[in-house]
């Protein structure tokens, strides 16, 4: 009866940390001293929120094949984050001599950031989140409406 619930609430969380992380790819967009690499600053890298199906324990399997077999299905079971990763594509370059972060060339390293693709991004991350919260509050109205009826 609640697994309804249970796979929204696990959407909101991944979509609420997807949102996160790219707020702050937003934030470090022009950080060129975003970690220190042997002795030399490196910009700041992009990074990706990962997720996966949530998997199941055996017991959890074994019940949905009961299920099955009575009718109801029980193969969805939510979502979740496996990891932040680095976005590996190459940091952009700049002419700027003048810059205290230039090499000896005069280019300096600027983090691997699109402004556009961050902003889709967060856009869709945010769709998302309103779409499930939408979920999860009809579920809790289905809940409501059944438990009204059998008074």
């Amino acid at each position: 009866m609640f697994d309804s619930l249970n796979i929204s609430a696990s959407a909101l969380s991944a979509q609420k940390l997807r949102m996160d992380v790219t707020s702050s790819n937003i934030a470090n967009a022009s950080t060129t001293r975003g970690k220190l690499v042997n002795g030399n600053w490196e910009p700041y890298r992009r990074k990706m929120v990962v997720m996966e199906p949530r998997e199941r324990a055996f017991n959890q399997v074994l019940q949905g094949e009961i299920k099955k077999q009575t009718g109801s299905d029980t193969n969805l079971q939510g979502v979740r984050v496996t990891g932040i990763v680095d976005d590996k594509t190459p940091f952009k370059t700049i002419y700027d001599p003048t810059n205290p972060d230039a090499d000896i060339e005069g280019y300096v390293k600027l983090p691997n950031v699109d402004l556009s693709k961050e902003m889709v991004d967060l856009l869709a991350a945010s769709r998302a989140y309103e779409a499930n919260v939408t979920a999860f509050n009809t579920g809790k109205s289905m809940m409501l409406k059944a438990l009204d009826l059998g008074r």
